[in-house]
């Protein structure tokens, strides 16, 4: 990764199935900024020492006073895993709940969205509204719970205790979204039984004292791939303003190799219920019932722990160095010698675990491509008001295909969404605006001496 030259952005642009078109949504002070400084600052358009301190998309002057993102901001960043390239289409929306037009004008525009949730404060008021918006709008959201830093140095919990906390965390989201579709599950199933029951009329009735089952719809509507879940991919654990962050997949290629244990187990195992016996060398399921540590805690947890013990609580030089060698971390005299232990803490997971490549490899993985869109969405976005699509000109039909298909040959259509509009009295318009008419009056004033008169006597004459 590196500076994206304007060709390179273009050449991108040509291969839709590379192209990750998203936003990111969250409650107010949940962290969307600082996330998303540090994902510009792989593009080098800023200094990763500045991601969080920069807040480079509230690009506003109000914004950067108030400390609160106002206006959706969009910026095009360039990502490469391994031999393929990605062009990412980026939006930061606000969290406030005063600007939430924001909010649905940047989830209209996208096929994906990050959710970011804070560690301590949990799952809040906006976090439900956008969850719904991304539902209503069918698109993939991935989740980022945020902040963990302040679970080891604000509540100054342990790590097992943290680990519990992470987990309510996640089913409090994975709440709202089962309510989502239970909610639309329940009114699909309902729409259609009530055109059976017209069919039906004449020849049959229902009796009185029939009870419908609804939960017998609910059992046959498929939810696997639905829910928020570390084991899928689609979760990460970070604190952006540090510079960290990781998923259960890196942790279990990183252990794979040096348990020799394959990384699909690891990948089922390392969240979960589930202990390693040392004796029998072997994973284990029920933990919490043997008084086990689980493996999340045992080898991701409880090393991020006594990292935040020996660079800031401590300050322990000697495990530094040893944490540091492990690691195999290269760091600046700078960095070893600054008075503030966060700057120190930041260079070290910055290299270990960069919260950019976490958050942006699941972004390349999960979320859909321009060419996924469901054609039902297309529908939508295409329809005028409460028209409905077959009511539309033919021509649309060939829209719909060269949207659905991203088409951009020389003979196909240009379309242009226009995701917000603004009621304007046309009288404010800069053409139709009156114009004032300034008149400059100059005025000449000569000075004389009492005892020369010669110039008052020229200008009388």
């Amino acid at each position: 990764m590196g500076l994206s030259s304007l060709d390179k952005i273009i050449a991108l642009q040509r291969n839709p199935a590379n192209i990750r078109n998203l936003c990111i949504l969250a409650h107010v002070d949940h962290g969307k900024t600082t996330l998303a400084d540090c994902l510009v600052a792989t593009n080098g358009i800023i200094s990763s020492r500045l991601a969080g301190k920069l807040r480079y998309l509230d690009s506003r002057e109000d914004e950067q006073i108030r400390g609160i993102t106002m206006k959706s901001s969009a910026i095009s960043l360039h990502y490469r895993n391994g031999d393929q390239e990605y062009l990412l289409n980026l939006i930061d929306s606000p969290g406030h709940v005063d600007f939430s037009s924001e909010v649905s004008t940047a989830v209209r525009l996208c096929d994906g969205a990050i959710v970011v949730v804070d560690a301590v404060e949990g799952v809040c008021p906006q976090t439900q509204a956008v969850l719904r918006q991304a539902w209503l709008e069918n698109i993939r959201p991935v989740l980022v719970i945020n902040k963990i830093d302040r679970l080891i140095v604000e509540l100054k919990l342990t790590s097992q205790e943290a680990y519990a906390h992470l987990q309510k965390i996640l089913e409090q989201v994975n709440a709202v979204t089962g309510t989502l579709f239970t909610s639309k599950v329940l009114k699909e199933r309902a729409e259609e039984d009530e055109e059976e029951e017209e069919k039906k009329k004449d020849s049959k009735t229902l009796s009185g004292d029939q009870v419908y089952d609804w939960s017998a719809r609910l059992e046959e509507a498929d939810d696997s791939q639905l829910y928020f879940s570390p084991d899928q991919g689609n979760v990460v654990f970070a604190s952006a303003t540090d510079g960290w962050g990781f998923s259960i997949q890196q942790f279990a290629q990183i252990y794979s190799q040096k348990m020799g244990i394959k990384a699909e187990v690891l990948l089922k195992t390392l969240w979960g219920d589930f202990y390693l016996n040392a004796k029998a060398k072997k994973i284990m399921k029920g933990a919490q019932a043997k008084g086990k540590k689980q493996l999340f805690v045992q080898l991701v947890l409880d090393n991020i722990w006594s990292l935040y013990d020996a660079v800031v609580t401590r300050r322990d030089k000697e495990k530094v160095e040893k944490v540091v060698t492990s690691l195999g971390v290269k760091l600046l005299a700078r960095d070893l010698r600054h008075s503030d232990p966060k700057v120190l803490l930041s260079a070290i997971c910055s290299q270990w675990l960069p919260v950019s490549q976490a958050v942006l490899l699941m972004v390349c993985e999960k979320l859909p491509s321009p060419l996924e869109i469901a054609a039902a969405r297309v529908e939508k976005l295409m329809s005028v008001g409460a028209r409905r699509f077959d009511s539309l000109p033919e021509q649309t039909q060939e829209l719909k295909r060269a949207f659905l298909q991203c088409s951009s040959g020389a003979n196909d259509p240009l379309i242009v969404f226009v995701s917000k509009m603004f009621a304007v009295d046309t009288k404010a318009l800069p053409q139709n605006r009156q114009r004032c008419v300034c008149v400059c009056v100059c005025v000449c004033v000569c000075v004389c001496s009492p005892t020369n008169m010669s110039c008052l006597e020229e200008q009388n004459s």
